[in-house]
């Protein structure tokens, strides 16, 4: 089963581009790259679910929002799979976040170029993504990068209560799992 690109506004990018396109915007903008990739991310997100939505109807698996997280985790894994993202393994932390991980993620880089977490691109796409399936605003921050030298990229998706006080928490120094429980 592929996914049919044109029909779904999709476009195939090299991911050196991408890793480029990353590079040039963090050494002429500083920080403020961040933000236009998350941007960027977020304009792309909702055309990727409706991509999705069309794919799980090809494939007669119903509705995005009528799956089991069980059946979503592995319908959403495989999806992002075969767009050339990598897998993806859905999961919480302390029933608070959700969770989303990768040891293959598209965005970073094999091997560490950056001092911190770098899939950008990613935390917006996924803020939209993930929050036409929650039928709610949410937020996204990447808290491990296997371009920073993680062994994964590790997603933390939430409400943006919850997410302003875990970003508050690592801002005083917890670490994130430490901040996510004091954020329950």
């Amino acid at each position: 089963m592929t996914i049919d690109l044109t029909g779904n506004g999709l476009l195939a990018i090299p991911r050196d581009a991408l890793t480029a396109l990353r590079a040039a915007l963090m050494r002429d903008s500083g920080p403020a790259a961040a933000g236009y990739l998350q941007e960027a991310g977020y304009a792309g997100g909702g055309q990727l679910f409706e991509a999705f939505r069309q794919w799980l109807a090809s494939r007669g698996a119903g509705e995005p929002e009528s799956l089991s997280l069980d059946g979503f985790q592995r319908e959403a894994s495989e999806f992002f799979r075969l767009a050339g993202w990598g897998s993806l393994e859905v999961g919480a932390l302390h029933d608070t976040v959700a969770t989303l991980d990768s040891t293959d993620w598209g965005e970073a880089t094999p091997e560490p170029t950056l001092e911190q977490v770098g899939c950008y691109f990613s935390s917006g796409m996924f803020a939209d993504f993930f929050g036409r399936v929650a039928d709610a605003p949410l937020a996204v921050m990447e808290v491990e990068c296997r371009s920073a030298g993680a062994a994964r990229c590790r997603f933390l998706l939430g409400s943006t209560e919850v997410m302003q006080a875990v970003y508050d928490g690592m801002a005083q120094g917890y670490g994130y799992e430490d901040a996510v429980a004091a954020s329950a």
